[in-house]
């Protein structure tokens, strides 16, 4: 060895075992914390007494070293769907049913769910992580197609899928409720019939909405012929009315000019004009014409011979 040069440092054997122990206590406590994401919650398993109550939010959680760990759960909104080209485990995708005619149908569907943050350890003891395969797709299977099958398939692509949402999200809410879960919506993406059972359904649909047409054409005919009647029952009263009227105007005035004759005398006198100086009068005739009142006023009365 060159005298020069320093001399390789040495490794002590009593050094080992503080390494170590300083490397143990540096693991232990690191497996003791526990980083939980937002979005996310955890409980907490004991080797010895199982899981534990309560819920640990996002943040640090501390466990005891080697004998707890904490489980982490998505408490935010999940979605499951079954749908064609997105087959689950068992390699199912649209739910296939039966409709109440026996008719098969075919249904997308979509399910809005969340885990229920404060029964997160009751979810862990009864149902674990894998609660999607274990609860949430198979029901959803079997609500779809119980719902399916109380209607009919006109109904379904219809006037009645709304009714088989809300009666579909009603069922699933009693089972996720019973199973630690939070149901947010059932969105009925698709329902197929066969393509012959639908062309045969819309040429129906066709047909009932030609015979209504007519039904309302004819109720419009209805009513105009019995507005027509109206008005010519109208008409016809009024007309009685004015005929009623005509005959009693004259009725009273020929009253009036029985009972007084000098009416006539009077009217005829308003018939001629003020400058007639002169009457020609049959000779033979009957006259209701006071001729000495006639001739005081300076007029001539001549009587014509025929």
């Amino acid at each position: 060895m060159t005298p020069n040069m320093p001399s390789p440092a040495r490794f002590h054997p009593r050094t080992l075992p503080l390494t170590a122990l300083a490397l143990g206590v540096i693991y232990v406590l690191w497996s003791s914390v526990t980083v939980i994401p937002a979005g996310r919650a955890g409980v907490v398993f004991s080797a010895l007494g199982g899981v534990k109550p309560g819920v640990r939010p996002s943040g640090l959680t501390f466990t005891a070293p080697l004998i707890e760990h904490a489980v982490l759960y998505d408490t935010r909104l999940q979605e499951v769907t079954l749908a064609h080209g997105q087959q689950d485990a068992a390699g199912e995708g649209a739910i296939r049913g039966r409709s109440k005619e026996g008719l098969d149908i075919t249904a997308d569907v979509t399910v809005q769910f969340r885990v229920n943050p404060t029964e997160l350890p009751a979810l862990h003891r009864e149902l674990g992580p894998n609660y999607l395969e274990t609860v949430v797709r198979p029901q959803v299977r079997s609500k779809v197609r119980d719902v399916v099958g109380q209607f009919g398939a006109a109904d379904l692509i219809s006037s009645q899928r709304q009714a088989v949402e809300a009666e579909v999200a009603r069922q699933l809410t009693e089972v996720f409720t019973k199973n630690h879960l939070q149901l947010d919506a059932v969105l009925l993406r698709e329902l197929k019939i066969p393509d012959s059972v639908a062309k045969a359904i819309e040429e129906k649909q066709t047909a009932e909405q030609q015979v209504q047409i007519e039904r309302n054409r004819l109720q419009q005919a209805d009513i105009s012929a019995q507005r027509q009647v109206v008005v010519a029952e109208g008409e016809a009263k009024a007309a009685v009315a004015r005929a009623k009227g005509e005959a009693q105007s004259l009725a009273l005035r020929g009253q009036a000019l029985r009972n007084n004759p000098q009416l006539v005398q009077l009217t005829v006198a308003e018939k001629l004009a003020p400058t007639i100086q002169t009457v020609m009068l049959p000779s033979g005739g009957n006259f209701l014409l006071d001729l000495q009142s006639l001739g005081n006023k300076g007029g001539t009365v001549t009587n014509a011979k025929p």
